[in-house]
């Protein structure tokens, strides 16, 4: 049994990683600002005696007794990571700083939970770990882009000079139950349209790519990558290569949920990505680690979860 700190352990993917993580016998500890994430997606963990909540933003320094860290906590959204732009680079670059200092005390194994969008908008296909990428420093999107870089910089710094076992992945497009109704993000955009039969929102032509990975599949990769030797450091991705058109993503959930939406065509947002697929081969090689659960099969799940959300919660959809 392992003493397990997860920041942002309150929003989408760390609500997840904190339920397997006790699952598999663990004490957990969940530091979370609620900024993005819901009290609601860990209310059935509160009454275990392994879990413990603390409300805490990790732009402060934060004192326990920790074997590992998985550093989540940022917005990843864009419309929550761009309302207010210079929190979310003190909470990549001084949440890192924090929770380095953390395990840099405590001897802790720490895991920095970074992006596809250090590759901006990429210039080569699928993206490599090798890839500097193709970043605006100055655009709408860099302080999250530019936030999560600096952040990976800062844990290869701790790496060189203390030998600290540090690990760097790079999440690519996830979904899954729990994700915010109103965070902007493709998937949960299009079934919350669909289901309501309203307007499905496509920004640009819908020819632009994105890789969607079920949220199970990404949380047993981030407990693979803890769990590899300390010389494993990373950057790996972390991401399904199955790639879809934004249209084709579209289509499919008005399929599945027999909506009467009709598609309108938005302009493109500035820095938009026109592709987004990860070459996975590291984290096969190395964490024996790829995607099992398929696109349809994984969409189910969550337009199941957003139907019963709508109904028992209406308002919360529309906040």
């Amino acid at each position: 049994m392992s003493r397990i700190l997860v920041t942002g352990g309150g929003g989408f993917l760390g609500s997840w990683l904190c339920e397997k993580l006790l699952e598999q016998g663990n004490e957990v500890i969940c530091a979370d600002n609620f900024y993005t994430g819901s009290k609601r997606n860990i209310y059935h963990l509160l009454a275990d005696p392994r879990f413990e909540l603390i409300r805490h933003d990790v732009t402060f320094p934060l004192y326990v007794e920790v074997d590992e860290i998985y550093n989540l906590a940022c917005p990843a959204s864009p419309i929550h990571y761009q309302k207010n732009p210079a929190q979310t680079v003190k909470t990549c670059v001084h949440g890192a700083i924090n929770m380095l200092g953390l395990a840099k005390r405590t001897g802790a194994k720490i895991l920095q939970s970074s992006t596809s969008e250090v590759y901006g908008d990429p210039e080569v296909h699928p993206q490599v770990e090798e890839y500097w990428g193709n970043v605006n420093p100055i655009g709408i999107r860099s302080c999250y882009d530019e936030g999560k870089r600096c952040a990976e910089t800062l844990f290869n710094c701790y790496r060189m000079e203390t030998n600290m076992p540090v690990k760097i992945v790079r999440i690519f497009n996830t979904y899954g139950p729990r994700m915010h109704p109103n965070d902007g993000r493709v998937v949960s955009n299009f079934i919350l349209q669909a289901l309501q039969n309203e307007d499905i929102t496509i920004y640009g032509d819908g020819s632009q790519t994105r890789s969607f990975c079920y949220r199970d599949d990404l949380v047993d990769g981030l407990i693979r990558m803890m769990n590899t030797p300390d010389d494993v450091t990373g950057p790996i991705n972390i991401g399904n290569p199955g790639e879809f058109t934004i249209l084709q993503l579209a289509e499919l959930v008005i399929k599945l949920t027999d909506s009467k939406s009709k598609l309108i065509k938005m302009p493109l947002p500035a820095d938009d990505p026109k592709q987004r697929k990860p070459d996975i081969t590291k984290a096969k090689k190395l964490l024996n680690w790829e995607p099992t659960t398929p696109l349809e099969e994984g969409l189910k799940k969550t337009i199941e979860y957003f139907d019963k959300l709508l109904a028992e919660d209406p308002e919360f959809c529309r906040r």
